[in-house]
């Protein structure tokens, strides 16, 4: 099964990621975590080029292709392999971060990026995603108390941000069927149990907070 966490930034998503993981592995299943872009020593080269602050005059059409290139490689390297074992997959973003972003934060056509997106993950899209959702300038500030990694992307208009959640929204809803939203201004621990409960619904297991 192919589970992602999408969300804008500061929603928490690589905090629950591991411990999520953990929960799955005490159920009994086998798990493996990986993120976007990077996931492989290809994908952290890239990760780290579309991270750069220095990089402020990156064309989206760049951006893009970058975050193509890096997922390609994931998809090949990691996800299919390890999918045919039967091993759990979350990934900390995926696709619809493709969406999100390029597609309802910069503007760029979202068909186009549909094409891009089924060429460079072979057809390879989710079972499932779960949507950490959370005002964007609650979520922004989050990032900025916690002390970490203060990104290119991070660094965009607010205004873009707010395009990219209403994006994610828009994506949930027409896609009911795979997406789950899950309210991210919560505390750590009621946030960790709605995930929880998400998946315990489609692996058919019990959650406990």
């Amino acid at each position: 099964m192919f589970i992602t966490l999408e969300g804008p930034e500061g929603s928490g998503k690589s905090s629950q990621l591991p411990i999520l993981a953990d929960w799955l592995r005490q159920q009994g299943f086998k798990v493996h975590t990986t993120r976007e872009p990077g996931g492989t020593l290809i994908g952290d080269q890239i990760r780290a080029i579309l991270g750069n602050l220095e990089n402020t005059n990156m064309l989206p059409r760049t951006e893009i292709l970058l975050f193509l290139a890096s997922r390609a490689q994931l998809v090949e390297e990691v996800m299919r392999p390890l999918l045919a074992e039967g091993v759990i997959i979350l990934c900390d973003r995926y696709a619809d971060s493709t969406l999100a972003y390029q597609g309802y934060g910069h503007g760029v056509d979202l068909d186009t990026l549909r094409q891009l997106l089924n060429f460079a993950t072979g057809g390879l899209y989710p079972d499932l995603t779960l949507l950490l959702d959370l005002d964007v300038e609650t979520g922004l500030q989050r990032r900025k108390q916690s002390g970490g990694e203060w990104n290119r992307l991070d660094a965009y208009a607010l205004a873009f941000h707010q395009r990219v959640r209403q994006g994610y929204l828009a994506l949930a809803q027409a896609e009911s069927q795979r997406w789950i939203t899950i309210n991210a201004d919560q505390s750590f621990n009621d946030v960790q149990y709605a995930l929880r409960k998400a998946l315990a619904s489609s692996l058919s297991i019990t959650a406990k907070a």
